[in-house]
């Protein structure tokens, strides 16, 4: 008994020490690591996000606005991995668009231009969603970064995109939270504003930290500090943290208070009014009620994080490759291991790198990044100068705007031209062109087609709008326009080379907003 004794106060020591340490760390402090070290812990990240994403594929986006019960079976086996390779390779978008940056790198250098990152994302042959797929249309229609990802430009600006795509700035930044939030800024404001932003630059962060702790709660805590204090995103992952030291037993009630508080999409058309939520802030909670109520068990982080629900694929990757990279490779459990030899050496889809080829690149990138920035290699052993994060400036997407009316007119446009009226400060019509017959689609007769759309609201100049038929590089959102007038609007949608042989013109809901708090919906 007096043996267990002492080992117990040995531990709580050693935890007391690496607390002190941690909160000690100085600006330009050197972190010491073997090359091996590093290695294991960049390959540790990129292994957590495959297991962490591929873990939560059954279930994203089937569980909105409530948790996944602990009795639901979510399978793991050493064939998991490899299925999803072979027949959903889309599922792996959260890695595949990180390793699209990590590429262009490797071509152009560590400091290869905002613009190369842009192009390579948006002439790539995988389909996009939501702020990325705005993000691409924007840039392939002479709109380019950072104005592709402004919220007047790109309605889901606050959504998850860039968030599940930042990994890659933090592995290639270890212990330079800083240095990460410099590449987040260029590369995230391709596709996301303000909380969207935040959201990647926050992630990024969490990554660079765990190169330095394994403390779960500093480093969730610690990487916060890159994002001002007074922007939502701070203040919801703040009141995660708040609730975990409440409760540390419990994630359901950091869960029950993140519903309670933040569920509220007010921003992505697909969200409003709808139990869906794509928020980049709401899905990084869940992320982080992973992190901290998982306390350092790889199983336990996932299975929470997954539970969370929504985007309950990403979430996890998040969760996964964060403590993967604070475990190591080496130390991620072996059952969650199991079966990723059986497609590190197999290419994403939609690129020519495999996970291999990421483990090897990335840390050639994290070494060219670490002596960039002041520190160095010598032999064997890297040495790293630490970095105390530094808020990031504050931005706001949609100031003040709040969905006031969601006009549901569900409709083929078989005319020539549609109106319908609306009352409010902004509004956005959700719709798509879509090609009449599925054997048409890869055909690129039809494929190529571009349909042409006038929309005139009130008596301002028209804006003419292309539509192509290639759902690549379709315009994700019919139609947006914020900070009008508060008073009665017409909106006219006009066809101009109309093709109702071939194609349809499909409008569906429309929210509008004021600048009012005063969230009512009317279903017209």
């Amino acid at each position: 008994m007096k043996k267990i004794i002492l080992t117990l106060l040995s531990i709580a020591l050693l935890v007391s020490s690496a607390c002190k340490k941690n909160a000690a760390l100085k600006d330009g402090a050197s972190i010491r690591m073997s090359k091996n070290e590093l290695i294991d812990k960049i390959k540790g990240g990129w292994a957590g996000q495959v297991i962490g994403v591929t873990y939560g594929g059954p279930t994203e986006f089937r569980f909105k606005g409530t948790m996944i019960q602990p009795y639901y079976p979510i399978p793991w086996t050493d064939s998991t991995m490899k299925w999803w390779y072979d027949n959903a390779p889309g599922l792996y978008d959260d890695v595949y668009m990180d390793i699209t940056f990590v590429d262009v790198f490797q071509k152009y250098g560590i400091d290869a231009p905002v613009d190369s990152h842009a192009m390579a994302y948006a002439r790539a042959d995988y389909k996009l969603w939501h702020a990325n797929q705005v993000g691409r249309y924007n840039i392939l229609n002479g709109i380019m970064p950072p104005m592709s990802g402004h919220w007047k430009n790109n309605p889901h600006a606050d959504c998850i995109d860039f968030q599940i795509e930042a990994d890659f700035a933090g592995l290639m930044s270890p212990a330079m939270p800083n240095t990460s939030s410099q590449i987040s800024d260029g590369i995230g404001h391709i596709m996301n504003y303000g909380d969207g932003w935040y959201g990647g630059v926050y992630v990024a962060a969490m990554y660079t930290m765990a190169f330095v702790s394994k403390d779960v709660e500093f480093v969730v805590t610690e990487a916060l500090k890159t994002i001002p204090a007074e922007s939502e995103f701070h203040k919801c992952m703040s009141d995660v943290i708040a609730e975990y030291k409440k409760n540390t037993a419990d994630w359901r009630d950091a869960w029950y208070m993140v519903e309670k508080k933040w569920s509220q999409d007010m921003s992505c058309p697909d969200g409003i009014f709808d139990a869906f939520n794509i928020d980049a802030k709401v899905n990084c909670a869940y992320a982080i009620i992973g992190l901290l109520y998982g306390k350092g068990d790889y199983g336990k982080t996932l299975d929470i994080a997954t539970r969370c629900g929504q985007d309950s694929d990403c979430n996890p990757a998040t969760a996964g490759g964060i403590l993967g990279t604070m475990l190591g490779y080496n130390a991620i459990p072996a059952y969650w291991k199991q079966g990723i030899d059986k497609v590190e050496d197999m290419d994403f889809k939609y690129t020519t790198m495999s996970l291999n080829d990421v483990y090897k690149d990335g840390t050639e990138q994290a070494i060219k990044v670490i002596e960039k920035n002041g520190g160095k290699v010598d032999g064997d052993l890297i040495i790293i100068k630490y970095q105390k994060p530094i808020a990031v400036r504050f931005e706001k997407s949609f100031p003040n705007i709040y969905p006031s009316e969601m006009i549901v007119n569900k409709t083929l446009l078989s005319k020539v031209a549609f109106q319908f009226n609306f009352t409010g400060t902004g509004i956005i019509v959700n719709g798509s062109l879509n090609i009449n017959e599925k054997e048409k689609v890869n055909d690129p007769k039809f494929n190529n087609y571009i349909g042409i759309i006038e929309a005139t609201l009130d008596d301002q100049k028209p804006d003419t709008l292309k539509f192509p038929a290639n759902v690549n590089i379709r315009r994700n959102d019919f139609y947006w326009k914020y900070e009008l007038p508060k008073t009665a609007h017409t909106l006219q949608i006009r066809w101009l080379n109309v093709d109702t042989m071939n194609y349809n013109l499909s409008l569906s809901r429309h929210p509008a907003y004021s600048f009012s708090d005063t969230l009512t919906s009317y279903v017209k």
